[in-house]
């Protein structure tokens, strides 16, 4: 999936090139950059797997930590929808 074919208002997890996760609501694309609200910004240490953040967060909701956020489109190496990450 790519961002630009993302509905409007659904909630998203966002994997970046780097190591960091963003787990919010889609709002649009402008340019290079994605617009997220409520968001959850996950700092993946090094070698370490993010799933098991995301699909706890899948089961629990999203710990808001931004209520709004650009996220760069270039580096955006997975993104998918959040309803479709298996619960644990």
């Amino acid at each position: 999936m790519k961002i630009q074919d993302v509905p409007h208002g659904l909630n998203v997890v966002i994997e970046t090139k780097g190591s960091r996760v963003y787990i919010g609501r889609f709002d649009s694309t402008s340019g290079f950059t994605a617009l997220l609200h409520d968001v959850d910004v996950h700092d993946v240490a090094p070698g370490a797997d993010p799933e098991a953040y995301i699909r706890e967060t899948a089961l629990y909701g999203v710990d808001v930590k931004s209520r709004d956020l650009e996220v760069d489109v270039l580096d955006i190496k997975r993104i998918r929808l959040l309803r479709d990450v298996p619960k644990p």
